[in-house]
């Protein structure tokens, strides 16, 4: 894996002098109390400002600080005019601008494309306090406000918009964020390393616009422009690149040349106007793009728009441990900032009593945009950290009663799990390390965890731990020890998991283990829970109308759940976020896991409300009002045999005249009371997503 300079390494910046702030600035007074007579950056965000970490602003935020700056937040500013965009005065170096923890479209509207009304990053949990496309418009009112100071995109919208991407709710192919919003730079993925970077270097008086080698970069030069050195692969038709005797000639120019010769290659994407015009460019691309997110040996991308090239520099380099733990013991107070009041902000209640303990995900899930925006390569706290932060949060967290409410990131059971060998992960072009199966060079000993259990548990004043996370089963499978010590412990009543489908033809286009590999996980937990003395249950998680799924497919599923007593109470229906694999099978209709060319294979889609509503209602087929419509479907199947009163059918042939009569017609076993109320608190804890 490439190195990369000491995140904490740099000469700190003249400001520090002037001490920590307690909470970032929102406001001129705020900086006139702090002694400020500017913002050396300003970031603007479309959430409230929490000072914690889990919150991408106060991420960012402190580590600039810690790097000598003064920064100042505008968070949800009114987007109406530029007048909210000069409320801290023009920033010394630059503008930093993200949408949130979530893309701005996913927060403000359903996969049915309807408008969401609440919105868990806000006060009061108010929607409508941001923009659609959020980055666009914070970034053109910003130049309007300041049109000389240099504008940053980051955050997961502009990391999942870098390139031209399906936009699932104008159902088209949108530019790169960076050419429509008229920014500088955007940053991509975990931006701690290039936000640095580029903050000392504009510091120094270096112009933005000769910035052009920070990693995890994009940025935009005239069409055909690159620097001296470089060789250019043209990789615009999907004959070009992606087949293996390509790869052959790849690896022998690099034992010709020397490892060098692939870090000044430039991979020519299909131009935007391509991809706009044919969907199996579209997926080409896609392709292209996923293959080469692995740092130690992706390519610079190039994309034209127009007359220009579209510049994508390689990954960031993953943070170390120690980097990682520094990071998190930045001086956050831990709570909305002061300007809020007694407002309530339901995403910092979810996660407030929670602790981050790695990030990142191998699993490559292709619905999925954590992958995406993280990488593959897991980044570890060190236990210490763990522990310490544990106990700052017993200490200063107003409310804390002693329940830690989760130990995760994007899985709960990938922390200080990766491959086996330094050399073997640069090398690797793998979408997925767990895919069909685990990958004999990943480490799956789960006793670094484990032990890291224990002792929270052990630290005093400490009552209980509880795992909200996402579980990846089929690695958990691997450590019985593991799901002894979780189901033992650390199960609230009802632990989430998410199979998302049984039939392997659409687990295939979701890069998903075999339901087999949920089978096995189920027979531990309940092997482990009856030992315990306790009665805990699994609450399995699926996706409606995902690319692959065909009308059987879901039949089978419906058939799956009712055999094993699971009543969804609600259901997903899949949602095609910008740049994921599966969002590129939905848009062209071909399947970008394998390579595209002639005969490359297809994909069924479900676009239509109807098949979409049939498909949600295949996983909650308990539910009376959907009867009528999988009575008709049913029959259209050529599958009446399922329309009866009997343990062999799906529903019944008659509608019930109330609801009451459905309930005893369908019952299944229900959990107590006092279960119930335990899954409650458990699905309160979760930590929001970020996607």
């Amino acid at each position: 894996m490439n190195t990369a300079p000491d995140l904490f390494g740099y000469r700190k910046h003249w400001a520090h002098k002037l001490g920590t702030a307690p909470e970032l600035p929102m406001a001129r007074e705020e900086m006139d109390l702090l002694g400020w007579d500017s913002c050396d950056i300003v970031i603007v965000t479309g959430d409230a400002y929490v000072d914690h970490a889990s919150f991408g602003m106060a991420l960012i935020g402190r580590l600039l600080e810690a790097q000598g700056f003064r920064v100042g937040i505008i968070a949800q500013p009114d987007w109406t005019s530029a007048d909210a965009f000069t409320a801290l005065g023009p920033p010394n170096l630059c503008f930093a601008i993200g949408a949130g923890n979530m893309d701005s479209m996913v927060n403000r509207y359903t996969a049915d494309r309807c408008p969401r009304s609440d919105d868990a990053y806000s006060p009061a949990g108010v929607g409508g306090r941001r923009p659609d496309r959020s980055v666009l418009v914070y970034a053109q009112r910003a130049r309007e406000a300041y049109k000389d100071v240099p504008i940053l995109l980051g955050g997961i919208e502009a990391s999942l918009r870098r390139v031209a991407h399906y936009d699932y709710w104008s159902d088209k192919v949108r530019r790169s964020v960076l050419v429509d919003s008229k920014a500088d730079l955007l940053l991509y993925g975990n931006a701690e390393r290039a936000i640095c970077e580029i903050a000392h270097r504009l510091a120094r008086g270096e112009p933005i616009g000769s910035i052009r080698d920070v990693r995890g970069t994009a940025f935009l030069v005239q069409r055909g422009e690159r620097p001296a050195g470089w060789r250019e692969i043209d990789a615009s038709t999907p004959d070009d690149l992606d087949d293996r005797s390509n790869d052959r000639r790849e690896r022998r120019a690099q034992a010709s040349h020397g490892p060098s010769e692939r870090a000044r290659t430039l991979l020519r994407l299909p131009a935007f106007e391509q991809v706009r015009a044919d969907p199996m460019l579209y997926a080409h691309a896609a392709r292209l793009l996923h293959l080469e997110t692995n740092p130690g040996n992706a390519r610079a991308l190039v994309q034209a728009h127009g007359a220009r090239d579209l510049w994508l520099n390689p990954p960031p380099i993953p943070l170390t441990t120690p980097e990682m733990d520094r990071l998190y013991a930045l001086p956050f107070a831990r709570r909305p900032h002061s300007a809020y009041g007694d407002a309530r902000i339901p995403a910092w209640e979810m996660i407030r009593f929670s602790v981050t303990i790695m990030r990142g995900c191998f699993g490559g899930c292709s619905f999925c945009s954590i992958t995406e925006h993280e990488g593959r390569i897991i980044q570890s706290r060190s236990e210490a950290s763990v522990l310490a932060e544990i106990a700052d949060i017993r200490d200063r967290t107003p409310g804390f009663t002693g329940t830690i409410s989760d130990l995760g990131g994007p899985s709960a059971n990938l922390y200080r799990l990766g491959c086996r060998d330094p050399a073997i992960e640069s090398a690797c072009r793998r979408l997925s390390c767990v895919y069909p199966e685990a990958c004999k060079n990943l480490r799956t000993d789960h006793s670094a965890l484990i032990q890291l259990y224990r002792n929270a548990r052990a630290v005093p004043g400490i009552k209980r731990v509880l795992i909200a996370s996402g579980l990846r089963y089929d690695l958990a499978v691997h450590s019985p020890a593991y799901v002894r010590e979780l189901v033992t412990h650390h199960v609230g009543g009802y632990l989430k998991i998410a199979p998302e489908h049984t039939e392997r033809r659409t687990l295939d286009k979701m890069l998903k283990p075999s339901i087999d590999s949920f089978e096995r996980f189920r027979q531990l937990f309940e092997q482990f829970s009856r030992e315990a003395g306790k009665e805990q249950y699994l609450i399995p998680y699926f996706i409606a109308a995902h690319p692959g799924s065909s009308d059987e497919d879901m039949l089978n599923l419906a058939l799956w759940l009712k055999r094993n007593r699971f009543r969804p109470d609600q259901v997903q229906g899949f949602l095609p976020t910008p740049m994921a694999l599966a969002t590129a099978m939905y848009h062209s209709g071909w399947n970008p896991l394998r390579p595209i060319r002639a005969g490359a294979e297809r994909v069924s889609v479900v676009r239509g409300q109807r098949q979409r509503r049939l498909h949600k209602a295949f996983l909650r087929w308990h539910d009376p009002s959907n009867w009528p419509l999988l009575r008709d479907a049913l029959r259209q199947m050529g599958r009446a045999d399922l329309i009866g009163s009997g343990k062999r059918h799906l529903v019944p042939s008659v509608q019930p005249a109330t609801a009451a009569d459905a309930t005893s017609r369908h019952r299944a076993k229900r959990p107590t009371a006092k279960q119930r109320d335990s899954q409650s608190r458990h699905r309160g804890s979760r930590r929001p997503r970020r996607i």
